[in-house]
């Protein structure tokens, strides 16, 4: 029996393989093109090659000078290493006039097109053109290159992905050093009573960030440290029989001034954040308690807040807007002095049957009457037009949060709690997670939560604590 060969793919074959073309093989008047979408993160590599001091100046604003030649640089040098010689090619010069700005989200499609060619040195000329998604000129000229004389075919190289930082540190190194010169504060750890959550408290403390007060069964931490070779020597304990005694102890600790922060040990949230709202604690104020995830991953340029993913499980109109309230706080605290506020739904028009599109609408007007103050506010978007300026424009959404949120407001927990953790299991963000509205900040992180989320959601406790100092609840 005979089996006739399988056809070749030729477009399978063409994306996994880099070919040439040679310079007998070129003719006047052949061309080439590529079309890249600029983003925020190749503004801030941009940036950061060319010495600029702030690359968040330059994501906000249209990209000129150096920033803007880099990514002509670029464009061209993609289609002549790739497709217009191809492998091989030598870069002999280039002249360029740039004619419009370039802006995050633009869609650019670079043209290039053989004028000339000279036998004699194998030199070829290119006609180059750069539009924008609009057809607007951005950059138009000439490249001059030597074009390879024999046939190159390699494989296409995956290239690894680049995420830009400055100091070349991770998000909680630089969250450390941010924190480096306050001063540890008293926490309230309430029963800690597991190696995860007995161990990231007294990492903290290690770390400068806390001095922990472990609140819980005397016997049983010290069971619990002995078995996972921990030390808690010169290290305060309460002793309290159960959890539930715990978190109310805790609590009272906050109440009367001992300890400037709690944290969650092993027990349930529920019976934490119970003693924390009850009217007899004293620690509630005007505002709802919520919860704040403080997330930071490589697809997007800067750290951002989801919120309410942990404690309100459908929160109404009026509930929404201390949400926001408490998340413009934690924002401004870390150093985003206007966060841009992006209120999350399905879809990005206000529909009578979408209770969340309704509250979006509500809440960005309260917004413009000085009801919620600190941020700006738009909504309703869908979550491809809150993170990417390149989505909302191709829906003609003009808006200065779309695409640049630094605050992302869920419809409810659910939505709120699965968007957080496929960020942080399947998009690789580090995270961090605190609670406010309450009189002290309360580190509210999970079982399952990393060493490095631990300690970053104390660091960010500390921050709250210091500004708490200054400015009450």
């Amino acid at each position: 029996m005979t089996t006739s060969p399988k056809p070749v793919d030729a477009t399978a074959d063409a994306w996994h393989v880099l070919r040439n073309r040679t310079f007998d093989e070129i003719a006047i008047g052949d061309s080439a093109s590529l079309e890249r979408t600029f983003s925020s993160q190749d503004i801030h590599m941009f940036a950061l090659q060319s010495g600029d001091v702030d690359p968040e100046r330059a994501v906000s604003s249209s990209v000129r000078d150096t920033t803007e030649a880099a990514c002509a640089n670029v464009l061209i040098s993609a289609v002549l290493s790739t497709r217009l010689p191809g492998p091989g090619t030598r870069y002999v010069s280039q002249n360029l006039c740039f004619l419009g700005a370039v802006r995050p989200g633009d869609r650019l499609t670079v043209q290039m097109q053989v004028t000339g060619k000279d036998t004699a040195n194998h030199h070829v000329t290119l006609a180059c053109t750069c539009t924008n998604q609009e057809g607007v000129a951005v950059f138009q000229g000439q490249v001059e290159v030597v074009a390879p004389t024999e046939r190159i075919e390699r494989t296409r190289t995956v290239l690894p992905e680049i995420h830009p930082d400055a100091q070349g540190r991770t998000g909680l190194q630089s969250l450390l050093a941010h924190v480096a010169h306050l001063q540890p504060i008293r926490v309230a750890v309430a029963h800690p009573c597991d190696a995860p959550s007995l161990s990231a408290a007294l990492e903290a403390r290690h770390a400068g960030l806390i001095e922990p007060v472990l609140v819980g069964p005397r016997a049983r931490l010290e069971a619990v440290a002995a078995e996972a070779g921990l030390d808690l020597a010169d290290v305060a304990i309460v002793d309290a029989p159960h959890s539930h005694a715990a978190a109310q102890q805790a609590v009272a600790l906050a109440a009367t001034g001992e300890v400037e922060a709690l944290m969650k040990g092993s027990l349930h949230t529920d019976e934490l954040m119970s003693a924390l709202v009850s009217a007899a604690a004293g620690l509630r104020t005007k505002r709802r308690v919520s919860h704040c995830f403080l997330l930071q991953t490589p697809a997007y340029p800067r750290p951002f807040i989801v919120t309410d993913a942990a404690i309100n499980i459908a929160p109404n109109l009026e509930q929404k807007a201390d949400i926001i309230r408490n998340a413009i706080e934690l924002a401004q605290v870390i150093g985003v002095r206007e966060p841009k506020v992006a209120i999350l739904a399905a879809v990005e028009t206000v529909s009578p049957t979408m209770a969340a599109t309704l509250d979006a609408a509500a809440l960005c007007k309260m917004a413009d009457r000085g009801q919620i103050t600190g941020g700006l506010l738009d909504g309703p978007l869908a979550f491809d037009n809150a993170v990417s300026i390149a989505a909302a424009r191709i829906k003609g959404i003009v808006s200065e949060v779309a695409g640049q949120a630094d605050i992302l407001v869920v419809p409810d927990l659910e939505s709120g709690n699965m968007l957080a953790k496929q960020l942080i299991f399947m998009g690789g963000a580090a995270s961090a997670g605190i609670v406010l509205g309450a009189k002290v900040p309360v580190i509210l992180t999970s079982r399952a939560d990393s060493r490095d989320t631990r300690i970053a959601s104390c660091a960010i406790a500390l921050m709250l604590a210091h500004h708490y100092r200054l400015s009450p609840p």
